[in-house]
């Protein structure tokens, strides 16, 4: 698993594009801190820049560094949650801007899954994490349902659970600076 590891390093380093299994469904994953990174992946997925991204990051530590101030209510959300769980979060810094919503929010997941937690703390910055299909097409479930444009688009495949039928996406919990709770999808 070193040698998946490094050769994803090195192509998010280069500003390259991953394809991956995380603990949800199969991702195209870049730097999250590369505005460039970004534009590649809006692009492969002919995804407008006004429907956003989320951020894989590997544990609260590094979540507290790529949010200004993060409610209390989101710890407990993050520790009771039965499943992968997304936290949009108001005033994302040191973050590309292109991955940020009009709003001035983002979506963080902290990563439970082997591969991607290892990856992400690799790293040392959150790395973007987007369903592995074009715009209009359906979530795959398994690496063999995704299109020849995704897999011809990235720089990197990462070689692993192939053979393995994800779960559904994660739920996403809108919170704001002043304790409004949005469930956005269970």
């Amino acid at each position: 698993m070193k040698k998946l590891h490094d050769e994803a390093l090195a192509v998010l380093k280069r500003g390259g594009l991953i394809l991956y299994p995380t603990d949800t469904v199969w991702g195209i994953g870049c730097d999250a801190t590369n505005a460039d990174a970004v534009d590649r992946v809006y692009k492969l997925k002919q995804r407008t820049q006004d429907m956003p991204l989320i951020c894989l990051v590997s544990d609260y530590k590094m979540l507290n560094m790529f949010v200004e101030e993060i409610p209390e209510v989101a710890y407990d959300i993050l520790k009771f949650a039965g499943k992968p769980t997304t936290l949009v979060l108001e005033d994302p810094i040191r973050i590309a801007q292109n991955v940020v919503a009009a709003d001035n929010t983002l979506g963080f997941r902290v990563c439970r899954e082997k591969f991607c937690n290892f990856l992400v703390k690799k790293f040392r910055k959150p790395i973007v994490s987007t369903s592995a299909n074009v715009v209009g097409e359906t979530t795959p479930m398994s690496f063999k349902e995704i299109s020849p444009v995704i897999l011809e688009g990235v720089d990197y495949i990462v070689d692993l659970h192939k053979n393995k039928k994800s779960s559904k996406p994660s739920a996403v919990i809108k919170l704001t600076k002043d304790g409004k709770v949005t469930v956005i999808r269970k």
